[in-house]
């Protein structure tokens, strides 16, 4: 049966399941992932907030939705949210912009 979407909700709630052709990995990933997420020099609430702002600029639906939810669940506000998308935005129009300058350096060599 053909996928009437590519990406699934279902499919979100199925990541655990990485582990069923590779345990081993999938188990390291798992406890590693848990550990980074932990409360550490970081709070659970600024790491659920960068995790959202790095699934916007990788563009993840299932991030998104993961870390839509987690901030919410570790206290951050919908202004917060947004407000690390808008980070996230900036970086990846930086990044485009700053290509500009190899452009300009190419385009100057050409026309000199």
């Amino acid at each position: 049966m053909e996928k009437e979407h590519y990406f699934s909700k279902d499919e979100l709630k199925r990541f655990g399941s990485i582990r069923e052709f590779q345990k081993a990995m999938g188990d390291k990933f798992f406890d590693w992932y848990g550990e980074v997420m932990k409360d550490g020099a970081l709070t659970a609430r600024e790491k659920a907030l960068i995790a959202l702002a790095v699934a916007h600029a990788i563009q993840c639906p299932y991030c998104i939705d993961a870390y839509s939810s987690g901030c919410l669940q570790h206290g951050a506000d919908e202004e917060q949210m947004m407000e690390a998308v808008h980070v996230a935005a900036a970086i990846r129009a930086g990044t485009s912009l700053v290509y500009g300058v190899q452009m300009m350096d190419h385009v100057k060599k050409l026309t000199m």
